[in-house]
């Protein structure tokens, strides 16, 4: 294991190590380096990340064709389709995982300047053996600190992680195994160490797939506060269309390409809407 500056080598004893020691020591390093909470930097409304001509191709086959976006901080973007649509596909290329073609900038429109671009990445579903004896402390832990979470469990560093859970209404999870999470909970912690520290892009692949409705609606309600409390653009995948049309600001109806972008009366209203779904959107009644 390379040794991270700052970070507290444990003095041994054989192979015994010195626990109150190392404890002792851990609480010290933690408080010279706190945890690193999220700053509430509101959206300006001038970072935008562009998309400009995404290609993608296997073989001979066209996965996407000249796809073009611009997503802006503070805004909620989503992604809908029907399956085999490219949505997987363009957010891979977006994350760096699938070559293509055209490029994805991040650019801060006050003065034009290209910046680097940090993302933050949910997926569907994170496979995890049920009878695994990792907690939501050692996962967060292990993501966001020096110290080894083999170690004795700090105080210090339990109470700063249970701090940024809370923000995901997920505080009450930390002892909790990863195995005996509901979808929901494992969700709202992944979107926590999602957001450690804030990127500049959130990505969500379709992440409240197999919640209950009131899972559903609540991890909707946290995006939401998300994208008006900090300065970031959220990219989510989604097939949920009642709750597309209340939280989206902008929808994008994906077919290998862009069929249709605008507010989500503008898409889930249009003809191509009709024509890939076969039908009009109606709402649910709530």
């Amino acid at each position: 294991m390379k040794r991270q500056k700052g970070t507290v080598q444990p003095k041994k004893q054989g192979i015994r190590i010195e626990g109150a020691f190392v404890e002792e020591q851990k609480e010290e390093l933690l408080r010279r380096r706190p945890y690193r909470r999220l700053p509430k930097t509101k959206p300006c409304g001038f970072h935008r990340v562009s998309m400009s001509h995404i290609t993608v191709k296997a073989g001979m086959t066209t996965l996407l064709s000249d796809v073009s976006l611009d997503i802006f901080c503070g805004k909620l973007t989503v992604i809908i389709g029907k399956n085999g649509a490219g949505k997987s596909t363009l957010i891979k290329s977006v994350l760096g995982e699938m070559p293509h073609e055209g490029t994805i900038e991040f650019r801060d429109l006050k003065d034009n300047s290209l910046r680097r671009l940090t993302i933050g990445y949910v997926p569907q579903q994170l496979n995890i053996e049920r009878n695994s004896p990792v907690s939501v402390y050692d996962l967060i832990a292990g993501y966001t600190s020096h110290v080894p979470v083999f170690l004795r469990k700090s105080r210090v560093l339990s109470e700063q992680i249970k701090e940024r859970l809370a923000m995901f209404d997920a505080a009450a999870l930390i002892d909790k195994r990863l195995g005996d999470l509901s979808g929901g909970e494992l969700q709202r912690v992944l979107l926590t160490i999602a957001c450690t520290p804030v990127p500049n892009l959130l990505i969500l692949d379709e992440p409240v797939s197999g919640m209950d409705k009131n899972g559903r609606e609540l991890f909707y309600r946290i995006l939401h506060e998300l994208k008006l409390e900090y300065d970031m653009s959220i990219i989510l995948v989604s097939h949920d269309l009642d709750l597309v049309a209340r939280y989206a600001d902008s929808v994008v109806l994906l077919d290998k390409t862009v069929l249709k972008e605008g507010t989500p009366a503008q898409v889930m209203e249009s003809k191509e809407f009709r024509e890939v779904f076969g039908c009009g959107f109606t709402a649910s009644a709530t």
